[in-house]
């Protein structure tokens, strides 16, 4: 059974460094700490400026699960009127670029629509030592 642990944050922009250490802490010694602390960091701020999360009194929650070969990191958010995309290379508006970068180095990424929110998740190969 993989462990997990879940944490709630304020969803302000000055959390999304609090989410980053979050993770952080704990895939120390255990996990693709810098992969993951990106992945997290791109999520979280997605939710604070995409989605319902960054209004007055939102949140959203980190979620990470760690496997024996796979890190999980999830981002709750509380739904917006968007579904996650990628943003097209030649798109010229100011960031929209961050899910396309975890496409890149993640094994697997998607999202899940839940009542009330959304969840965006990406997987991250564990390197054994």
């Amino acid at each position: 059974m993989p462990a997990q642990w879940c944490r709630v944050f304020p969803g302000l922009p000055e959390e999304v460094a609090h989410a980053r250490h979050f993770v952080a802490s704990l895939l120390s010694d255990r996990g693709p700490v810098e992969d993951a602390v990106l992945v997290v960091s791109e999520l979280a701020t997605n939710a604070v400026r995409h989605t319902r999360s960054g209004s007055a009194d939102g949140r959203f929650f980190v979620v990470v699960c760690l496997g024996d070969d796979l890190v999980r990191i999830e981002v709750v958010d509380q739904g917006g009127d968007r579904v996650p995309h990628l943003c097209h290379a030649t798109d010229r508006e100011e960031g929209g670029h961050g899910l396309r970068l975890i496409a890149a180095f993640a094994k697997n990424w998607g999202y899940t629509i839940r009542p009330g929110g959304r969840s965006v998740w990406a997987e991250l190969v564990r390197v054994s030592a």
